[in-house]
Order: structure tokens, then sequence, then C-alpha cells
């Protein structure tokens, strides 16, 4: 490990990494020196970011909407990574606002089972791996949704607020284990999850002028995660100024 390498000779599991703070989260660790799995359900974009951090990373696709993709990838990580990983970020997220009437309860269940469901899934089976070596870090990339509930926008707070409700319970799970448990929250991010609300960005969301890039979310992940052995950074949150 140097200054300039911090993360050399870790492994690091990122979700969602095909696109957004995913990928830029891949590259930023992957600059830091972790070898990096890169999940998503895209397999082509997937496969042609992993192309481009170089041999030493790898590619899974699979729906984390599905507990066979999430053991796909659990199985395919282990594998690559000669066993747990030592840092996973749990990032792949859905989001799809609709006021409650004309939330579709089947597309509701689906939002919970991408945005929380599988980051449980995850760190129910690494966790405890993690717990036996005596080390590891688990970033959860939250939102500021997961404090401040808005109209239309129930599926995702919801989700969000679990995932932030999960992370404190693993936080307190962890102390004293040598396993570190970090909550990212960053507010408005630009990147293409926004499409489905493109017409009302500078109205009913902030215009992307206002928003945070993923590359600053990036660095946060790569920041925490940096950190000498002794510093827990619990929660770390970020606004636009």
């Amino acid at each position: 490990m140097t200054a300039a390498h911090p993360l050399d000779g870790r492994t690091a599991l990122v979700t969602g990494a095909s696109r957004g703070i995913g990928a830029a989260a891949a590259r930023a660790l992957a600059l830091a020196g972790a070898r990096v799995a890169l999940v998503a359900r895209s397999a082509d974009a997937l496969a042609a970011l992993a192309s481009e951090l170089g041999a030493a990373h790898t590619a899974v696709a699979a729906d984390l909407a599905t507990a066979a993709g999430v053991d796909a990838v659990v199985a395919a990580v282990r594998g690559w990574a000669g066993g747990v990983p030592d840092i996973l970020v749990n990032n792949a997220g859905v989001f799809a606002p609709r006021p409650i009437p004309e939330q579709d309860p089947d597309d509701f269940a689906h939002i919970l089972r991408v945005n929380l469901e599988s980051p449980f899934r995850l760190v129910h089976a690494f966790f405890p791996g993690m717990v036996r070596r005596g080390s590891g870090h688990i970033v959860t990339v939250g939102s500021i949704a997961d404090r401040r509930a808005r109209a239309a926008n129930a599926a995702y707070s919801a989700s969000k607020f679990g995932l932030r409700a999960l992370h404190e319970s693993l936080r307190a799970e962890a102390h004293g284990t040598g396993v570190r448990a970090s909550l990212v929250s960053p507010s408005a991010v630009d990147t293409p999850i926004w499409a489905p609300v493109e017409p009302r960005l500078g109205r009913d969301y902030p215009a992307r002028s206002a928003m945070l890039t993923a590359d600053d979310v990036a660095r946060a992940i790569a920041f925490v995660v940096s950190q000498p052995a002794h510093v827990d950074i619990d929660e770390l949150r970020l606004s636009h100024s």
C-alpha cells in the first residue's frame, strides 16, 4: 500500500456499476489500487468498463432483483476474490417516482427488492466472513431520500429509509469486530437515474447544474474506504454548495 494507491491488494465489489455513481466508484477504487468486481444487469456496459479498467478486474452481469441473481454474484465474487471481498459497495438502485395512487404494488415491491433486499442479501452473504477475518468495509450508498421523504416518492424513500436502518444495525453489529460500515448519502446526483423525470428538473427536482456529479460521490467513497483501520467514518452526507 502506498499513499498514491492506498487500496493496493484489496478487492472490492460494486453494485450498479454499469453507469452513474457505481461506474464512477469502480474507477475511483481501481485508481486507488483495488481490484474491482463490477455488478449490474447490463452485460455490455460492464464488459466495456472492465476492459477499460484492466485484466485484474471482473464483470458479473446479474439481476439483483432476484435471489438467484444475488446468489450468482456471491458465487462469482467468492471465486474471483478467493473468498470474501475486502470492500462491498451497495450502490444499485431503482428510482421511479409515482404518486401513491398511481404506484403499482408490484413495481413498489420490485424497487424494494433492488434497493433494500439485495443489499441485505449481500451483507448477509459477506459480513460473517469479514468478521471471521477481522477486517472488511461495507459502504451503503444512501440518499437525501433516506431522511427526507417527498411526494410521489414513496417507494424510493421507503427503500432508502430502510437502507439507512440496515446500515445502522450493521454498524452496531460490526462494532469491535474489525469490520467497518459507512453510509455515504449524497443529495441529488447528475446521473441517468433522472431520465423518468427529465421535464421536471429545475422545477419539482433540482436542475442538473445544482446537482453533485457521480465523481463527487465516487471520491467520497474512495476517501471513506482509504482511511486507516482505526478510523471509522459512520456517515458522510454530501450536498451541492
